[in-house]
This record gives structure tokens, C-alpha cells and sequence, in this order.
């Protein structure tokens, strides 16, 4: 199967404590590649943690997959989800990516300028 790619969220310049991507469809793909690219980040102590989760089809109710650590400077990171994949703490977590999932962004310290985008490869 091909590798299918798409912006999940874009923030420019953002102040607020959390932004959420809207519901993101896996229509088949095993696992993920979450490209996280922070363009600049400013303010007192700042901090972003981003967080891809799963939606339970049966209760609407999302659960976390795998959380980044706090990014506290600019550059690029990759999230892998991905069955067999050499587990790592906040960046890799071997399984399967579910049908439903979103990818939540939450700022710690006092947050003046945070400029990212996710993207999202699936494989």
C-alpha cells in the first residue's frame, strides 16, 4: 500500500493551552509516521507536548496512543506508531493505528509565539 500524507494541524501563532486536530481517518494503513515540525516557540518556560489518540468507535471516547516529550525548542521530530517497531520512550510505540484518531497539542509555561505543523504519514 502506498504511503498517504496530510497536514493534521497547523498552528501560527498560538497562545492558547490546547488545540485539538479534527477527527483523522486511517482507512487501512498499519501504522503512522507524525512529522512534527516547530517553526518557533517563545514565551516564559514554553513548552509543547502533543499526544496521538485513539477514538473507541463504540463509546466516542479517545485514549492516548503516544505522547512526545515537552519540545521546548524549534526543529522537526517524528512520532512512529507502527507494529514491530523498537519501542522509545515519547517517540515510538509498537502498534496499530486505529480507523479513528486525533493529535491533541498542550502548552506548558506561558506560551507568547508557537508556530508548527503535524503531518501525519501513513504506511
Amino acid at each position: 500500500m502506498a504511503t498517504q500524507s496530510f497536514q493534521a494541524l497547523r498552528l501560527q501563532n498560538f497562545t492558547g493551552s490546547v488545540s485539538t486536530s479534527p477527527d483523522l481517518q486511517n482507512l487501512g494503513s498499519q501504522g503512522a509516521h507524525i512529522v512534527i515540525q516547530i517553526t518557533s516557540i517563545t514565551g516564559t518556560t514554553p513548552g509543547a507536548i502533543f499526544t496521538v489518540n485513539g477514538k473507541d468507535q463504540t463509546s466516542n471516547q479517545y485514549y492516548p496512543i503516544l505522547e512526545s516529550a515537552t519540545l521546548t525548542t524549534g526543529g522537526v521530530i517524528v512520532l512512529k506508531i507502527l507494529p514491530g517497531v523498537t519501542p522509545a520512550a515519547n517517540l515510538a510505540v509498537s502498534d496499530s493505528l486505529p480507523r479513528t484518531f486525533n493529535i491533541v497539542c498542550v502548552t506548558v509555561g506561558t506560551i507568547t509565539d508557537l508556530d508548527c505543523t503535524v503531518g501525519v504519514n501513513l504506511l
